[in-house]
């Protein structure tokens, strides 16, 4: 039975099958990697600098050591046979381990040393009592402070057009400024490793995104063959990309049950989450458009600049996309990379395109306005099949999306003058927004075995992060092989089984529905003498009769699914195979605007808020949001996912920020009580539409990512209705009351 949480599917989407974990889930028995039983287990406390810049002078560890059950204390002088594994989207960041840069201090927050001990009590108070003296240097914090680094983005950005010229001649100019926060994960799964040794193999029980980059890394930094490593991780409590890479705990972890010859358990502090994993980086924007009279954009230029670390050089560069997003007709862009003494930002969901989109989507309002336009017609003149590099969408449901959520919010009944929307007391305003998402898709490999009872077990290295991955394998494995769904087992999360890409960039899904769906065609040829047809109703008689016919009693196919524009070409640079890559811990993504066509998830967000005249408190009691996203494997997962997203922007509009001491370089709310987030209160009514969509050039499932679609545009939206319920622009977020009382 369908119903708000389990919508009835439209046009080319599954059914809301339910989830297959979650009666694990809900009951406690789903294992995380924290919860794995190992015998004996030590227990490990990571010892973080407190400064931000600087070098370690010296090191006390004898109070420390004193502490009863203490079993050792690493540091940078006894770890120093852990390799160095370079940076990058399948390594790790700056400080992957401990030794990295011996006793130089590169941020607040960094590791300098683990205590082990037998009891997670005695690990604690023994990092309370090791003393490190340093050497402090002036520390720089991010933008506007003195000492920064500034580099170029070593990425090719989309530039075309003659866009001074166009801009010079434009009857109707813009330009602005715009600013996001930094913003921290904060998983509910705190960050945790546990490290166990047979002899000469290493078993490691880790929240990941990428069961095999883990593996291949992990023993890279251990110098040990990959084929010594084992890693699983059946669950992780949230993710958003800070445990898609090898973390700067991983290896010291492993290195110390090795020394120790006993498994070690690390579960790091909330507090220490804010500087051992990655974050979102703050950004800074500036937007110049030219345009007619009738609104179309004839010039787009977008400047952006992002903090990172000093050794590392992370971006995002969401010019890529914002440049595409419209008609443009000429577009030039730029991104610059501000190195600090911080730890190294990393993926964060919607990485690129949530800060970037944000300033696009608050300038085109505010183009609107300039204009006396409605914000809808201005992005429907401006919709397009082409970029300004002329290349071609292979499907552009941007304006669908924005009809069927207009005619749902009620868009209609917005009168244009800012505050001129009231109830009593309160202002009204209403925003709206554009979401999208570059659709990405991986090499993939899988295992299906299918019995002559009917029963299936579908077996790839895939990561149930909570989108709920094992139920959609499920349910395309049923469809291909003509069972019930309830008839599929999927196992996943153990780098035993064969790899599939990393858990982001909203390619899982993708990418494992296509390999499955090759599998299964390829197990239902053998079964129908070289035709790939199901068997037909599920049917176990039906199904018996055809293995009869073979002589066996279970067919097994493993299969390797490269897409189209990842096969090896020297032509065009890809010589490598992306199947021996991705054994090696190597992802291969393509898609976006990187392949033939532009290939993007598209979206519209709305937004009604209500302000009181005078206190100028934010309330947000409704939001819309209607996606396109090609094929849509199952509703019930589809908008849980949606609503999660915008809850998010929501968040990223008005709550979260990550508060810096700019004389220190340091976070200063890092907890859950003084890093802000929504609570149930904040969140009224979510509507979610999924617009039905058909794109047969994405990948053979024909399934866009919708996992980080739904938090981008959401910000904007939130900030184009403040304004018009109020009058007050706020450029830089979070939007708080202290910045409409100014």
């Amino acid at each position: 039975m369908s119903n708000k949480a389990a919508p009835e599917p439209k046009a080319n989407m599954g059914g809301p099958v339910i989830r297959k974990e979650a009666r694990l889930k809900v009951t406690g028995e789903a294992r995380y990697g924290s919860d794995m039983p190992v015998n004996n287990p030590a227990f490990a406390y990571l010892i973080t600098s407190s400064i931000a810049r600087g070098t370690i002078k010296s090191i006390d560890l004898a109070e420390a050591k004193a502490v009863p059950g203490v079993l050792e204390i690493f540091t940078h002088e006894n770890t120093g046979e852990l390799k160095k594994v370079s940076y990058g989207a399948n390594g790790g960041g700056s400080t992957t381990s401990i030794q990295d840069f011996g006793p130089k201090i590169q941020h607040d927050g960094q590791i300098v040393g683990m205590v082990v001990a037998n009891t997670f009590e005695a690990a604690r108070e023994a990092a309370y009592k090791a003393k490190f003296a340093y050497d402090v240097q002036p520390p720089s914090a991010g933008f506007d402070s003195k000492g920064v680094d500034e580099s170029s983005v070593k990425k090719k950005l989309p530039n075309a057009g003659d866009v001074k010229e166009l801009y010079d001649a434009a009857a109707v100019k813009f330009e602005a400024s715009y600013g996001t926060p930094t913003e921290h994960h904060n998983p509910i799964e705190l960050f945790t490793t546990t490290a166990v040794w047979n002899n000469d193999q290493l078993t490691v029980y880790e929240p990941s995104q990428f069961m095999h980059g883990l593996k291949n890394n992990v023993a890279a930094k251990l110098g040990i063959e990959p084929g010594q490593v084992h890693t699983i991780s059946n669950f992780v409590g949230g993710a958003f990309g800070a445990k898609a890479q090898l973390t700067p705990r991983t290896g010291l972890v492993a290195l110390a049950a090795r020394k120790l010859n006993r498994p070690v358990k690390l579960v790091a502090a909330r507090d220490q989450g804010f500087t051992i994993a990655t974050y979102r980086a703050e950004t800074r924007h500036n937007i110049r458009i030219g345009a007619g009279r009738d609104g179309k954009i004839a010039s787009f230029e977008h400047e952006g600049w992002e903090v990172t670390s000093r050794p590392d050089s992370y971006s995002v560069a969401g010019v890529e996309d914002s440049a595409r997003l419209y008609g443009f007709a000429s577009v030039k862009t730029g991104v610059t990379l501000i190195h600090a003494d911080r730890n190294t930002p990393g993926f964060m969901r919607s990485p690129p395109v949530v800060p970037y989109i944000y300033a696009l989507e608050s300038a085109m309002d505010e183009l609107a306005v300039k204009l006396a336009m409605d914000p809808i017609e201005l992005r429907r003149v401006n919709d397009s099949m082409t970029d300004a590099t002329g290349k071609q969408w292979s499907s552009r449901s941007l304006m669908k999306c924005y009809d069927e959520g207009a005619a749902a919010f009620g868009w209609s009944k917005r009168t244009a003058a800012p505050g001129s929307m009231s109830d009593g007391e309160w202002l009204i305003g209403y925003g709206c927004a554009s979401a999208v998402y570059p659709t990405h898709i991986g090499a993939a490999t899988a295992r299906v075995q299918f019995n002559a009872d009917g029963r299936a077990n579908v077996q790839l290295a895939a990561h149930e992060i909570g989108t709920g991955v094992m139920t959609v394998v499920a349910q395309m494995a049923a469809e291909r092989l003509g069972i019930p769904v309830e008839q599929v087992q999927v196992e996943l999360g153990d780098s035993k089984f064969p790899p599939v890409p990393v858990a982001g960039g909203s390619n899982q899904t993708a990418s494992c529905c296509s390999v499955v769906m090759q599998a299964c065609d390829a197990i239902m040829e053998k079964l129908n003498g070289g035709r790939a047809e199901t068997v037909g109703g599920g049917s176990a008689d039906g199904v018996r009769q055809k293995f009869d016919r073979l002589g066996v009693s279970t067919l097994e196919q493993y299969s390797e699914f490269v897409p189209g524009d990842a096969r090896p070409n020297p032509v065009v640079g890809l010589v490598t195979n992306p199947i021996k890559k991705l054994y090696d811990g190597v992802p291969t993504l393509v898609g976006g605007s990187h392949g033939e066509k532009l290939m993007y998830a598209l979206g519209a967000n709305f937004v009604e808020v209500r302000v009181p005249k005078y206190t100028r408190e934010i309330r947000v009691p409704r939001l819309v949001g209607a996606f396109a996203s090609g094929r849509i494997m199952n509703t019930r997962t589809a908008r849980s996912q949606h609503m999660g997203a915008m809850i998010w922007g929501i968040s990223s509009a008005l709550h979260e920020a990550t508060e810096i001491d700019e004389r220190n370089a340091r976070y200063t709310n890092d907890n859950l009580a003084d890093y802000l987030i929504p609570v149930n209160a904040d969140i009224k009514q979510l509507d979610v539409i999924m617009v039905p969509e058909t794109d047969n050039s994405v990948n053979p499932a024909g399934v866009k990512g919708i996992g980080e679609l739904g938090n981008v545009g959401t910000a904007a939206a939130v900030a184009n209705a403040v304004y018009h319920a109020t009058g007050v622009r706020v450029r830089e977020l979070p939007i708080r009351l202290e910045k409409l009382l100014a």
